[in-house]
């Protein structure tokens, strides 16, 4: 393996002295700029990296932006991807964090990752989905999708409730009555405005809730199987379903199917967060898009306006039904 560049190898290749190189490469003053255009010819020709954490202890910022996941699942690469492409052409970087991972469990990930990497590593971060939201941080926050909702720190969310209406109603005008919701992880509060959402429909049509036709989904499919399979074991299942996210909406259909059923012609089923999986799946999830990428563009925004200086905000971003092939009419 080759030796690491040295910044001692960068003055000796240049024809400086290392305190010249250190004030080139740390934007320090008492450099010329032909010297400075000169060294940092040879910085990026030899390769050579200063330590970032020993940069950030002397000028006190890292130029890197920090989106801390609880784990990379569908919802958080999208956002991600949304985050790195408003940092094109600014001067931050990305490092992306998954924090429940070696922990094994959700609860109180964000205050582990920013222990780890706040006032060190970064110079603010975006939480997905955090748990709580730490108000002795060090760093500048935005929340994407909190667990208690927009209440705190600045966040970007969506309109869950909305979105959720407008799902459940369109499996209303297809003619269904019997409309299941599987339900998404009770400590978020995206989770309640969609069941809420999923109830006024209901309600608004003049149609019962039936108890029996809400449970758990969970967020995940191996904690969906269980409440899909106590769906269709009523002896009066559902004639559809809104699940709150996408994932329990295509495991719905993987149970249904596996018990010989036809989806839509049997079921309809709904999801939400228009992931990348539910266009691609056979068939085509109909679903409430969340605007993932744009999502993760309006928290880059918050974040490098707050590290200027700027005030908290709290953003609501609208949730549109796109409607594909896992919903028909109603069996008769």
């Amino acid at each position: 393996m080759s030796r690491r560049i040295t910044i001692h190898d960068v003055a000796h290749a240049a024809g400086v002295s290392v305190a010249t190189v250190s004030k080139a490469i740390n934007g320090r003053d008492g450099v010329s700029p032909s010297t400075l255009e000169h060294v940092q010819e040879v910085v990026a020709r030899l390769g050579y990296e200063s330590s970032l954490v020993a940069t950030s202890m002397r000028r006190r910022r890292t130029d890197v932006i920090g989106v801390l996941v609880a784990e990379f699942e569908p919802f958080a690469v999208q956002l991600l991807q949304g985050v790195s492409a408003a940092l094109q052409g600014t001067r931050f970087d990305v490092l992306a964090y998954a924090g429940s991972v070696s922990a094994g469990e959700h609860l109180g990930w964000e205050r582990r990752s920013l222990s780890r990497l706040g006032g060190t590593l970064i110079d603010g971060a975006i939480l997905v989905t955090p748990t709580t939201m730490p108000t002795d941080a060090t760093v500048p926050l935005v929340a994407i999708d909190p667990h208690t909702g927009p209440d705190g720190p600045a966040s970007v969310s969506v309109h869950n409730a909305e979105g959720a209406f407008a799902a459940t109603t369109h499996l209303v005008s297809l003619g269904h009555r019997r409309i299941a919701h599987l339900r998404g992880r009770t400590d978020l509060e995206s989770a309640h405005q969609r069941e809420d959402g999923y109830r006024h429909a209901l309600e608004a049509a003049g149609i019962p809730v039936d108890p029996a036709l809400v449970v758990d989904g969970g967020y995940r499919a191996a904690s969906t199987t269980a409440g899909a399979h106590a769906l269709l074991d009523l002896s009066a299942p559902p004639t559809a379903v809104f699940a709150a996210n996408d994932l329990s909406g295509i495991e719905m259909i993987r149970v249904a199917i596996e018990r010989g059923l036809q989806v839509p012609e049997d079921l309809s089923v709904v999801g939400f967060d228009d992931v990348p999986e539910a266009a691609a799946h056979v068939p085509q999830l109909t679903t409430v898009r969340q605007p993932l990428a744009e999502m993760g563009s309006e928290a880059v925004r918050l974040l490098l306006a707050m590290l200027d200086g700027g005030p908290q905000e709290h953003v609501r971003m609208p949730a549109e039904l796109i409607v594909r092939a896992s919903t028909a009419a109603v069996p008769h």
